[in-house]
């Protein structure tokens, strides 16, 4: 087996005994290092939590699966489902949505809820409504959209629900497309962190209307309820959210360098305490977790030897990019190792799962992905697996 950290940590031996010849310097030496301090968590915040956008790991946070209202972060999932319609060619950017009259009743400027301002039982461009839906958090823009995209509301959350078990978002249940209070409409900060994720991934053009500052519809000009945008131009969206009873929400991705945090707070007590909690959190993200890139694609980690096969071994790496989240400093302790079966049988297929890649820290598994096959091995001819058989029989006794 060959991994990176092998070659880091013969290097650190021979650095090692050449320092215990010299006494080192205290004026150079570095200085120790302390433990990472506890995340500033939300002092009133029902829920939180901070996620490394790359891995998927969550660095700190707090009631991290409670099933709370999620209020208009619900458009999140709006927008993942309307870009998933999109890619496949259901829709159209240039699509004509019509307000309905159910949907300026229910999400207009006669509600209590933020609108979009679209005149009803007029068109507009699907690209401008989405965007009223996401920049001004239009809930009569979120209804018209569904309509247009699977009939009706009812329809549309079907596919919300859908989606939101592929991407794995085991506490989450969604009941309407805006987000407004409804009996068994729920999500917690860990979903909410992970459909943030997947649009930022899944979806990048999409996921660029969150940034936009405000927006003018109908001669009304409203501005993004984010406050971060204004305050840290790392911020680039996600999605804010407030009913009586799911209290102030907010999503929050920011990117410095080449490292993106997610935030999520349920359940504030103010516009200004969200954003404020919600930036504490990114900035301590990202003062003490930096993210590496270990294994990419198609890049082989070990070989393997395959009985009864054409070829005599296998090469084995990663389907997809494993990355993770570190505590700055703690690079070189990370800790490879491989769980693979004691006997491999031809045939195997390409891209075939063999067995699992785990990197430890500090005792803890903080990553691990599938140990898939580069290559594929046919089997071998009768004599090579007639003579294999035997030798296997004879290794296992």
């Amino acid at each position: 087996m060959k991994f990176r950290f092998a070659f880091a940590a013969l290097a650190a031996v021979a650095l090692g005994a050449a320092i215990a010849q010299t006494p080192p310097d205290p004026t150079t030496a570095p200085p120790p290092q302390v433990q990472i301090p506890d995340a500033p968590a939300p002092a009133v915040a029902k829920a939180w939590i901070v996620m490394d956008a790359a891995s998927g790991q969550v660095l700190a946070g707090q009631n991290i699966h409670e099933h709370l209202a999620p209020a208009s972060m619900t458009k999140v999932m709006t927008s993942y489902v309307l870009a998933a319609e999109l890619k496949n060619g259901k829709i159209s950017r240039d699509d004509q949505v019509m307000m309905s009259e159910r949907a300026w009743r229910e999400g207009g400027a006669g509600t209590d809820g933020s609108y979009s301002g679209f005149p009803v039982n007029q068109t507009a461009r699907l690209e401008d409504m989405e965007k009223g839906m996401v920049v001004q958090s239009g809930n009569d823009a979120a209804i018209a959209l569904a309509e247009h995209a699977a009939g009706s509301q009812e329809a549309f959350v079907q596919l919300m629900n859908a989606h939101a078990q592929r991407l794995g978002m085991k506490d989450s249940h969604f009941v309407d497309v805006h987000g407004l209070a409804a009996d068994g409409h729920y999500s917690s900060a860990y979903d909410m962190a992970l459909l943030g994720r997947a649009l930022i991934r899944d979806y990048p053009e999409t996921y660029a209307y969150n940034k936009i500052r405000e927006l003018t519809v109908s001669g009304i000009t409203q501005p993004n309820r984010n406050l971060l945008l204004w305050r840290d131009p790392s911020v680039d969206g996600i999605k804010t959210g407030h009913t009586s009873q799911a209290g102030y929400c907010i999503m929050n991705s920011a990117k410095r360098g080449d490292q993106r945090l997610i935030s999520v707070i349920m359940g504030d007590v103010s516009e200004k305490q969200r954003a404020d909690d919600s930036l504490a959190l990114l900035n301590w993200g990202f003062r003490f977790f930096e993210t590496h890139r270990l294994y990419e694609p198609g890049k082989a980690l070990a070989t393997q030897k395959v009985w009864k096969g054409a070829s005599r071994q296998v090469q084995l790496g990663v389907a997809a990019p494993l990355l993770v989240g570190v505590p700055r400093g703690k690079y070189e302790q990370l800790k490879p190792s491989m769980d693979v079966p004691r006997q491999l049988v031809a045939p195997i297929s390409k891209g075939q799962q063999i067995g699992t890649v785990k990197v430890n820290l500090d005792g803890k598994t903080i990553a691990q992905a599938p140990l898939v096959a580069i290559e594929g091995v046919e089997e071998g001819g009768f004599f090579r697996r007639l003579w294999d058989a035997l030798w296997m029989w004879w290794e296992s006794v």
